[in-house]
């Protein structure tokens, strides 16, 4: 069962990556991608779409593993990976 206390942490750290990725956004936008934010799992892993270019480019993976999560780990240690949505599951 969650607490109000937890539900708050949960919140308030959702609206820091969004943040974190609202910073990152214009790098992607740059090569005609975007990005959005999906979810926060409770095990603290970021689910997020690539979008436009970044949807199909074959550097997505490295974008978002050496790009996007490294950005959110480094001004959020707690997050445990990003992850997108619409890629295939690695290994």
């Amino acid at each position: 069962m969650t607490t109000n206390c937890e539900t708050m942490e949960q919140k308030e750290l959702e609206q820091k990556v969004k943040s974190v990725i609202d910073q990152i956004r214009p790098y992607l936008e740059a090569d005609g991608g975007n990005i959005e934010f999906v979810s926060l799992t409770d095990d603290k892993i970021v689910k997020v779409e690539l979008q436009g270019a970044c949807a199909t480019c074959p550097m997505s993976i490295m974008t978002l593993k050496q790009g996007v999560e490294q950005a959110v780990i480094k001004a959020l240690p707690q997050i445990k990976s990003v992850e997108a949505v619409n890629m295939p599951a690695m290994g």
